[in-house]
């Protein structure tokens, strides 16, 4: 591990984030109450995926669904 304590690590800021291409659309979500959208939505949607990714690049296995469990990493079960 490179960092095995947050003494040293360097947490990320907004400036550490790559330009980001924003549409406000202002048309009510149907299935929302009061037709609101969250906009704090889109970071949390890409933080799965790049969860999985990173397994799978760490083991070198074909994880295609989410949530991954220990069971998918070990072939049981």
């Amino acid at each position: 591990m490179r960092n095995p304590s947050f003494t040293d690590y360097l947490i990320p800021t907004v400036l550490d984030v790559p330009p980001m291409r924003v549409d406000v659309l202002e048309l009510p979500d149907p299935y929302a109450p009061y037709g609101l959208r969250g906009v704090g939505e889109p970071p949390t949607i890409s933080a799965t995926p790049a969860v999985v990714a990173a397994i799978r690049a760490a083991t070198g296995l074909a994880l295609t669904r989410v949530p991954v469990r220990p069971e998918h990493l070990t072939g049981t079960g």
